[in-house]
């Protein structure tokens, strides 16, 4: 009972904040890439606009509501909530001359009806939709029923506002008929509006890895009907932090940036996020590669393709620590299983966590990996000390799993510097590190 108060005085404040201050909202959602694009969209806006983007993962319906309040969550804290609702109430009494007005927000969904009630707290003149995998699945029954959920956002924009659609995913693409708005389109297809082209992979072939050290280079093209700009970024792999940039030049552009003033912000200032392909030194001279934050079958893919750009020293090898993923439903068995045979064409070794996870030892079986090359774990704990004595010099390991899976337990346990897991490490704060 007391939730359902807690969250009605929320939606209250929120829909009367946004009515007397007006902010432009740009709302994120897909299955996978939505924080990474939110934060690359809030960094392109913040070149000329004041902008508000959550630090934590607040996209449901206590999270937004504290994003446009502009606080934390209080938690199991009733003096924490009660400043809550303070600070909520002056905002309506008192004009707060330096509230944004820009917010980017990020849309998540575990039921039905969830976005119909986040586009009512929030209404979007631009929505990003970055990609469809049957991540939450689970609790929609079929992938057409979690996709129509989510194009609730795209049908709740008006006329002058915009649709930002992944031009790479075509049950994205299937549903740009659904908008009112004018839609752009990114992603690395000759049709895409925002194009990412000439992309170039540099990667240390070293049998030492060190703290502190450049252990990777991205480079790409972005092209708009403006021109051509290149990003270099340092530290960054993957098509995630590509499409991340690629959509927040298509936003951008709606709000008179510019592609040269969009590609050198991003450039400069895009941050390392903990948990997504963030590259970490590993003990004895290992390189961690921690996507620890959460995973869904396209972000797993992606994470594989990245382990495979590398090339290992000598004698070294290239390692896939891989935890479960939840919430696909009917699609769990047969995800899982893809992935382990997408993980036998790359790794020289495959540590699988979690009971779904034996699924992945399934696939790569199936794909020929040896079951020498194979090791199952009922939890990360136990992953991590059995993989701690494993490493060898050079070794490049991939690390991630669902948040359920707790795989940033697996990267505490190897890298080089545990004492600053609190800066480099999702979840090491509060619950967290208590369970």
């Amino acid at each position: 009972m007391m939730k359902f108060f807690l969250q009605y005085k929320l939606a209250w404040f929120a829909k009367r904040i946004m009515a007397k201050y007006q902010p432009a909202v740009v709302a994120v959602t897909g299955s996978v890439g939505k924080t990474s694009t939110r934060n690359a969209i809030a960094v392109a806006l913040g070149a000329k606009f004041r902008v508000r983007s959550p630090k934590e993962n607040y996209n449901n319906e206590f999270g937004v509501p504290f994003t446009v309040i502009g606080v934390p969550s209080p938690g199991r804290s009733v003096f924490g909530w009660l400043r809550l609702f303070a600070k909520a109430a002056k905002l309506l009494l008192v004009r707060d001359a330096n509230y944004p007005n820009m917010l980017v927000l990020e849309f998540g969904i575990d039921h039905p009806g969830d976005m119909a009630y986040l586009c009512d707290l929030a209404r979007p003149d631009v929505a990003v939709f970055t990609a469809v995998s049957p991540v939450h699945a689970e609790n929609f029954g079929s992938l057409e029923a979690l996709i129509r959920e989510k194009v609730v956002m795209i049908e709740s924009v008006p006329e002058d506002g915009l649709v930002v659609l992944n031009a790479d995913d075509p049950n994205v693409m299937a549903e740009q008929g659904k908008a009112k708005a004018r839609v752009m389109t990114f992603g690395f297809s000759a049709v895409s509006d925002v194009r990412g082209e000439n992309v170039g992979m540099k990667t240390r072939e070293d049998g030492f890895f060190e703290s502190h050290e450049t252990f990777a280079e991205l480079s790409f093209d972005v092209v708009d009907d403006e021109g051509r700009e290149t990003i270099v970024l340092e530290n960054r792999l993957g098509s995630g932090v590509m499409n991340a940039v690629l959509a927040a030049v298509a936003v951008a552009r709606q709000f008179g940036i510019t592609l040269e003033e969009a590609a050198a912000v991003l450039a400069k200032h895009l941050p390392i996020q903990p948990g997504r392909l963030n590259l970490l030194a590993g003990i004895k001279g290992s390189l961690i590669l921690d996507d620890s934050y959460n995973a869904a079958p396209a972000s797993m893919k992606v994470a594989l393709d990245v382990l495979g750009k590398f090339s290992p020293f000598e004698f070294s090898r290239r390692i896939a620590v891989l935890g479960s993923m939840a919430e696909l439903g009917a699609y769990s068995e047969e995800a899982h299983r893809e992935i382990g045979m997408r993980a036998a064409e790359v790794a020289d070794l495959l540590v699988a966590v979690g009971e779904k996870a034996k699924g992945i030892v399934t696939g790569a079986k199936e794909a020929g990996m040896m079951d020498a090359q194979i090791q199952w774990f009922a939890d990360s704990i136990e992953a991590g000390r059995a993989l701690d004595a494993q490493i060898s010099k050079g070794d490049i390991i991939l690390v991630k799993g669902s948040q359920s899976a707790r795989m940033e337990r697996v990267t505490k346990d190897v890298m080089a510097d545990p004492l600053r897991a609190p800066e480099l490490l999702v979840r090491q704060y509060g619950k967290w590190v208590r369970e």
